[in-house]
């Protein structure tokens, strides 16, 4: 990528504060280094759970926490990076080919995702050994 950031940077959003609230907003090759493609969000998480397991590709993500918490282990096959995610204007930037893994969810979190490609399944690891062998070509 030519936009500075490497995998696992923070993205910080603004944040427009009164007395009626607080005002939160993003925007596709601004406040974020891809044209968003796709959004989606994870919710109703049991607290024991796990989610993401997989890689991509291809696909650029940042991932939020809207509400609650949870954890984001990423893996770029050398190092792992641990990231607890809680604030709303705080997301992390996962560039293509990290392994991700979401847990420790707590009651009533919600996840957003911001994504640079729709969904593929193509673009998808989901055994680690072959993002693993993919890395190490």
């Amino acid at each position: 990528m030519n936009d500075g950031l490497s995998s696992n940077s923070y993205i910080d959003l603004p944040c427009i504060h009164d007395s009626r609230g607080d005002l939160t907003f993003v925007e596709g090759c601004n406040h974020i280094p891809f044209e968003i493609k796709r959004v989606y969000y994870l919710y109703n998480v049991p607290v024991n759970s796990q989610r993401g397991g997989h890689a991509h590709k291809n696909l650029q993500q940042v991932i939020f926490a809207l509400s609650g918490s949870f954890r984001l282990i990423l893996d770029d096959g050398k190092s792992k990076f641990e990231f607890w995610l809680r604030d709303p204007t705080k997301g992390i930037y996962i560039n293509k080919m990290m392994w991700r893994e979401l847990d420790c969810f707590s009651q009533s979190a919600v996840c957003m995702v911001l994504a640079s490609r729709p969904y593929e399944e193509d673009d998808y690891f989901r055994k680690y050994e072959d993002f693993l062998s993919e890395i190490n070509l």
